[in-house]
């Protein structure tokens, strides 16, 4: 399990693959219009959740695709907040992708930001040879382009239409800090 750090006026947020249990949180987190608008595969449906989360949790064990449910706490337990995915891993690829949505009730509080960062150092410590994730989003979704340059994905390019997606794009990129060397001793 993952955590972004609490802040000032936010709780911590807890990062953990999907599980079986997430299905009805799933369904009712697509039931909002906004983040339909931007998916290519909504969960309207329990069958649809389970196999969503079927899809995740063999995404994780073949080790190409990791979801990641994101929860804040709550006074029954956690809600479920948003969801970062880092795809297109290959085995010592120097290159993946990242993604995300949020939760309508989540939205403008920071969520999706710290999830992604979060995430992102997961995965540039976790996967050796990785050097650089990109973000890339519509050039239509301005709230993405906030959320890309909050978790320190500059833009680098726009993209051009391609199917499925309709418009133009943005490619937001994160490279992997260069090691620290130690400064060598005199005389040795």
């Amino acid at each position: 399990m993952l955590c972004a750090p609490p802040t000032p006026t936010l709780p911590e947020l807890l990062l953990r693959p999907w599980r079986d249990d997430d299905a009805t949180a799933l369904i009712a987190a697509y039931r909002d219009p906004v983040l339909r608008r931007w998916t290519r595969a909504p969960v309207t449906t329990i069958a649809e959740a389970r196999r969503f989360l079927t899809a995740a949790r063999r995404d994780w064990d073949d080790g190409h695709r990791f979801s990641f449910a994101v929860l804040e706490p709550s006074p029954t337990g956690e809600t479920l907040v948003a969801q970062v995915i880092l795809k297109n891993v290959t085995e010592g690829g120097e290159d993946a992708e990242v993604g995300y949505w949020t939760a309508a009730p989540a939205r403008g509080r920071g969520v999706a930001p710290r999830a992604l960062t979060a995430v992102t150092e997961w995965a540039f410590a976790r996967l050796a040879g990785l050097r650089r994730l990109d973000l890339m989003h519509q050039i239509d979704n301005p709230a993405s382009c906030r959320v890309a340059e909050k978790a320190g994905y500059p833009f680098q390019e726009v993209l051009p239409a391609r199917p499925p997606f309709p418009r133009d794009g943005h490619r937001h990129a994160r490279w992997a800090e260069p090691a620290q060397e130690c400064p060598s001793r005199s005389g040795r």
